[in-house]
């Protein structure tokens, strides 16, 4: 069994390299942190989570099975000295063709924590399929250590690009309007920030009349690892752990929520951390 100081050591393992860190405070001030700085945080964590992208399993050409094997892998090693509440699959878990989506539920159910999926374009199942593999509907919530947890569809079973249902995330952003923080999950971005997003003003405009909107989380764009503001929200992008375009490296998201609410996040690349940032 590890004890605290052995859980210490392999995290600093996993952190002592980072080349960059920032820091987004409530006020939306920008500041840098230190690999030490981090290491300081890590006893004042109240919720950690993971969140990965585009997985594509079945896509011609790609060696989708290893891709998929080696992020669940990593992510059951980070959960091992930093243990995660739960993970989200952000869209795209499979390629296409349906037949597969039972395989990935196999291969998912691996992690070590509980997981939840969201619907991306090329998840082309129904509704009834979906709901019948995954055991949860293509809008789905959950409160998780008082925090909601907001999975949002973003497709249909044609593959088309689409906006979450307005009406369900209205309804559910005032069900949980007394809840602290609210995390949203939506696979397709909701403004042409990038070639492959959607613009959908009524989205921003829902989310702006919920302070506590803590952060939306995009899949996607497998080239985008950062973040866009939108009136103190961010939008976050994870890149990609499948597929055959996107950033170099295939990686997933940590998210770690303080004490006094500031989220630092950043990329496994799988094993290295990339990008940290806090909000």
């Amino acid at each position: 069994m590890k004890t605290n100081k052995n859980k210490m050591d392999s995290r600093r393992q996993f952190i002592k390299n980072i080349s960059f860190a920032s820091a987004f405070f409530l006020s939306g001030k920008v500041a840098a942190l230190s690999p030490s700085e981090v290491m300081n945080y890590s006893n004042k964590v109240i919720l950690r989570f993971a969140v990965a992208s585009d997985i594509h399993y079945g896509q011609p050409d790609t060696s989708y099975e290893q891709m998929l094997d080696t992020v669940t892998k990593h992510i059951n090693l980070f959960h091992d000295h930093s243990p995660l509440d739960f993970c989200v699959m952000n869209g795209d878990l499979i390629h296409n063709e349906k037949s597969f989506m039972p395989v990935v539920k196999t291969k998912l159910d691996v992690l070590s924590m509980p997981y939840y999926v969201t619907r991306g374009n090329h998840d082309m199942v129904s509704s009834d399929y979906w709901n019948s593999i995954w055991g949860m509907p293509l809008n789905h919530d959950v409160l998780i250590k008082k925090n909601a947890i907001l999975l949002g569809d973003t497709s249909n079973e044609k593959g088309t690009y689409e906006s979450p249902n307005i009406n369900w995330l209205t309804d559910k952003l005032e069900a949980y309007n007394n809840k602290k923080n609210c995390f949203l999950f939506i696979h397709i971005p909701q403004a042409k920030w990038t070639p492959n997003g959607i613009d959908n003003p009524a989205v921003f405009e829902t989310i702006k009349k919920y302070p506590n909107v803590k952060a939306v989380f995009h899949g996607h764009e497998h080239d985008q690892d950062g973040f866009k503001m939108v009136d103190k929200v961010p939008f976050i992008f994870d890149a990609h752990v499948g597929g055959n375009w996107g950033t170099a490296y295939k990686g997933f998201r940590v998210v770690e929520l303080m004490k006094d609410n500031t989220m630092i996040t950043y990329m496994m690349n799988p094993t290295e951390k990339l990008n940290e940032l806090s909000f």
